[in-house]
């Protein structure tokens, strides 16, 4: 790829798209000169997407996605009935010297970079790929790693929001924080790692401070003021939400839910929430190839707190009914239950702060203004995730990661839990490093 070329449109995307955008919610100007400008100054120079390498294609999805959803919600924002034909959004950005129609070649792109990214947005590339790489350090050792691909350090958004920038960022964290969790159990899934073994304390204790360093993160944020780089309600709620727009009859706009580390750990540490596997594969067409192989993979296998649980000969209703007295005993007898009920109520505790974000940003604002008789965004609801999720389906999947199979050894005091428990557990919090550097 001609990198003066590149640089244009990545320059165009960075400061130009942002204006544009703005201009065209504030009602400065109309939504046509967007796709003018883009058309005359970056499409119309875009080559065939069969030239462009896989790590090439990439980032040209993070930019065409950002394009196309900027154009398809002006397009349907302008007239809330073209919602039911949303791919008829994309009319004047047409791609090349043939024009090519955008969808098409936005499909042909997708098919470029080997990754099965879908035909249109997603998580994947408008935070993974888009946010520069983001490394879990232990000290100074690197524990997880999640390559952005633009070299320049930047993250690429809607607006230019501070709050879309830091809001972007919050969830690259949180997904290489989960990474580094996931990946710390990984051996113990796989049985390489014997569960009652002290390696496999250890990744608990170590999978434990990840988790904790996530919720720690997601709190921080939820703390920041929109005048000190936190993210404004109502500019979350009435613009940034609303770019994820439909471009084909049902497809998945962009959601948190598509953040694959954060199903696979639902799968690793076990949710008793029925037909939770048919609500997770909701997400698959918005995922990648490999992030699908992966979920299905651990799908097929027992849970961690399964294969503790039967190597120990615990059965389930022997814990919940046990007294005081008899779970002091359990934890004299098997000291590595302290490190495995820390990683459960770290889990529970993250699924709470997830919980509680959405409550902050989005169904209590809104409960407000239906209240108010203010009612709905006409474009994309703010009563249900972009994903479709209402709130009380995410009440409920905040409530079955708390109702695990160790919960009841909250009744012990946490000296007395972990007292006598192997590994080292106290040592090497975990940070979060931001680098420039494309994969």
């Amino acid at each position: 790829m001609d990198p003066v070329w590149w640089e244009r449109w990545n320059q165009w995307t960075l400061s130009e798209l942002p204006v544009l955008n703005r201009a065209v919610i504030r009602g400065r100007r109309p939504a046509r000169d967007l796709v003018a400008q883009a058309r005359a100054e970056v499409l119309a120079d875009l080559p065939d997407a069969g030239e462009y390498m896989p790590r090439e294609a990439r980032r040209v999805l993070v930019l065409l996605g950002l394009l196309g959803a900027s154009a398809a919600r002006h397009h349907q924002e302008a007239d809330v009935a073209r919602k039911a034909k949303p791919q008829e959004s994309f009319g004047g950005l047409e791609v090349g010297a043939t024009g090519v129609p955008f969808l098409s070649y936005f499909a042909a792109v997708a098919e470029a970079s080997g990754t099965g990214h879908p035909g249109r947005d997603c998580y994947a590339s408008i935070v993974r790929w888009n946010v520069p790489t983001a490394e879990v350090l232990v000290g100074s050792e690197t524990v997880a790693l999640l390559p952005g691909v633009f070299p320049d350090g930047r993250i690429r958004t809607y607006t230019g929001d501070p709050g879309e920038l830091a809001f972007l960022e919050l969830l690259k964290t949180s997904e290489v924080l989960e990474l580094a969790a996931n990946d710390a159990l990984e051996p113990i899934a796989d049985g390489s790692c014997d569960v009652r073994s002290a390696e496999a304390a250890e990744r608990a204790w170590a999978a434990t401070r990840f988790l904790a360093a996530l919720a720690t993160a997601n709190q921080g944020f939820a703390a920041l003021a929109p005048d000190h780089g936190g993210l404004g309600t109502e500019h979350f709620m009435d613009v940034f939400r609303q770019f994820a727009v439909h471009w084909q009859p049902d497809d998945i706009p962009p959601s948190g839910a598509q953040d694959a580390q954060f199903l696979r750990r639902d799968l690793l540490l076990g949710i008793d929430f029925p037909g939770y596997h048919h609500h997770m594969r909701r997400n698959f067409p918005a995922l990648l190839d490999e992030e699908r192989a992966g979920l299905d993979r651990q799908a097929a296998r027992p849970t961690l707190p399964a294969t503790l649980m039967r190597a120990l000969d615990l059965a389930p209703a022997e814990l919940a009914t046990a007294t005081r007295e008899q779970l002091r005993d359990l934890v004299r007898e098997h000291p590595d239950l302290a490190a495995w009920y820390s990683l459960l109520a770290a889990n529970a505790k993250v699924g709470g702060v997830h919980l509680m974000l959405t409550e902050k940003y989005l169904f209590k604002p809104q409960r407000a203004r239906d209240e108010a008789g203010v009612g709905d965004s006409p474009l994309v609801s703010n009563r249900r995730g972009t994903s479709g999720m209402e709130e009380p389906l995410l009440v409920r999947l905040t409530r079955a990661r708390r109702n695990h199979p160790l919960r009841m050894f909250a009744m012990l005091p946490a000296d007395e839990l972990s007292r006598g428990a192997r590994a080292g557990h106290a040592d090497g919090v975990p940070t979060v490093r931001y680098r420039a550097g494309g994969d």
